[in-house]
């Protein structure tokens, strides 16, 4: 079996982490140090000659992001930590903050050092009420170590952080929708330009960074930028943590270098399939990801590979799906989501994935019709790209990838007019009932009164 190289993980063993004095003990606040020893700009420097990408799914460059936040605007400039986790099938920037939520912290500060910013933020996840209440405990004791306030590890440098915890509204991941939420505003994306690295929280510069992505910044200042680019990829350098679930005999969070196959994911570190089972499907990144199939086991898990596979690595949230599960019932959960997550700004997003969701429940259902099949690829070539924010790409992508891949599947629902996997349909498994029509409207006729509107109005 392979050994996984761990860098935000690598304490994981360790309880003690997640205090204050633990960390320390493990090297930690080494790298905000350093950083405080040099200029902002040549942070930015190290971080960008790393080649550290954005881990929240865009895979952007995090040193040029940085760079971007201009300093002759006479505004304040901000930072927010992305901790609104909530795409299906994550749980890796949930793990992170629970074991050790100083390397957040660490990487909050250093990331508002380079860019000159004494305010930052966390944004987190409604749900997550223990992963905040851990955070607030790291909170008070930096504050009271002097790693924030006034005088961070007594250099000139102050910083304040502030927790705000989110509502549970998926939208308010998407970064421009998370500033609004965090000024008070409803949870909507905004029009871009003005990008948030320009025109950001309370129209001011802002950096929005992932958590995990956060988390790598205090081992690059502490280690240094070559040491980072030299694991993984060139393009696509450094660790990743995936989260796989689904079908799997272990589930959970490994943290493996860019560029691992899945293959070396699934069957050394996550037990191959549960019970032996054949794979059928599996995401790279989350639902918001096209489905890839049994014949991409080999693809590696970086950014430039899985696009050339027709997918994304996206959060790196991969979910298992096996011979006995139903694709169109898995496309049917997916889209089901986004309609419901939907914040209904745009029309193609709040119409276009209400309109899937029932085509997809109607064939699932035993109701389904040849044509729905290009009714779902014209519906698909309408939403994708159309939207205000990813969202509604993300809905595409269960649509698009199971008509690529599974189109049989689709057909046999429509043609048997019944889950071939679960047996449901019309008739409950047996021979279905044909689905009613709608009812003619009524004209009259012999033995019918037709009364004048006129005469019902008086």
């Amino acid at each position: 079996m392979s050994e996984p190289t761990r860098i935000v993980t690598a304490h994981f063993d360790d309880p003690s982490v997640v205090s204050y004095e633990g960390y320390v003990r493990a090297g930690g606040y080494e790298g905000l140090r350093r950083a405080l020893q040099l200029a902002p700009e040549e942070v930015i420097a190290e971080v960008k000659a790393s080649g550290l990408r954005g881990r929240g799914g865009a895979g952007f460059p995090t040193g040029l992001k940085w760079s971007f936040v201009p300093q002759d605007t006479g505004k304040p400039t901000y930072v927010v930590a992305n901790f609104d986790e909530s795409e299906p099938g994550t749980f890796g920037n949930r793990e992170l903050v629970e074991r050790e939520p100083h390397q957040l912290l660490e990487g909050i500060a250093i990331a508002a050092y380079a860019i000159r910013s004494h305010l930052a933020f966390i944004y987190c996840r409604g749900e997550f009420l223990w992963p905040g209440s851990v955070l607030q405990r790291a909170l008070a004791e930096a504050y009271e170590h002097g790693v924030l306030g006034e005088r961070v590890l007594g250099s000139d440098y102050r910083l304040d952080v502030v927790l705000h915890r989110g509502a549970g509204a998926y939208i308010c991941g998407e970064e421009t929708a998370l500033l609004s939420s965090l000024e008070g505003e409803r949870g909507q994306p905004r029009q871009r330009p003005p990008f948030p690295a320009i025109e950001g929280l309370y129209a001011s510069p802002t950096v929005i960074n992932n958590v995990e992505t956060l988390c790598f910044v205090p081992h690059i200042l502490r280690n240094g930028a070559a040491w980072f680019a030299a694991i993984g990829p060139e393009r696509s350098p450094g660790t990743k943590v995936f989260s796989i679930s689904g079908k799997v005999e272990r589930p959970g969070n490994y943290e493996l270098p860019m560029g691992t196959p899945f293959r070396v994911l699934l069957e050394e570190h996550a037990g191959g399939v549960l019970g032996g089972r054949a794979l059928k499907a599996w995401t790279p990144g989350g639902s918001s990801t096209p489905m890839l199939t049994a014949e991409h086991l080999d693809v590696p898990l970086d950014f430039e590979s899985l696009q050339q596979a027709g997918s994304m690595l996206g959060t790196g949230a991969v979910m298992v799906m096996d011979e006995t599960d139903c694709i169109v019932d898995a496309a049917r959960r997916m889209v089901r989501f986004y309609a419901h997550e939907s914040c209904g700004k745009c029309t193609p997003c709040r119409e276009g994935t209400w309109w899937v969701k029932r085509i997809f429940e109607r064939i699932e259902a035993g109701y389904g019709r040849p044509e729905d099949l290009p009714l779902l690829e014209d519906l698909a070539g309408n939403m994708l790209f159309r939207g205000f924010c990813p969202l509604l790409d993300g809905a595409v992508s269960p649509i698009r990838s199971s008509l690529r891949y599974f189109r049989e599947e689709l057909e046999r629902h429509i043609a048997e007019r019944r889950c071939p996997f679960s047996g449901r349909g019309p008739g409950l498994g047996t021979e279905p009932e044909p689905e009613p029509e709608p009812a003619a409207p009524s004209r009259p006729g012999p033995g019918r009164v037709t009364i004048p509107l006129s005469e019902v109005l008086r």
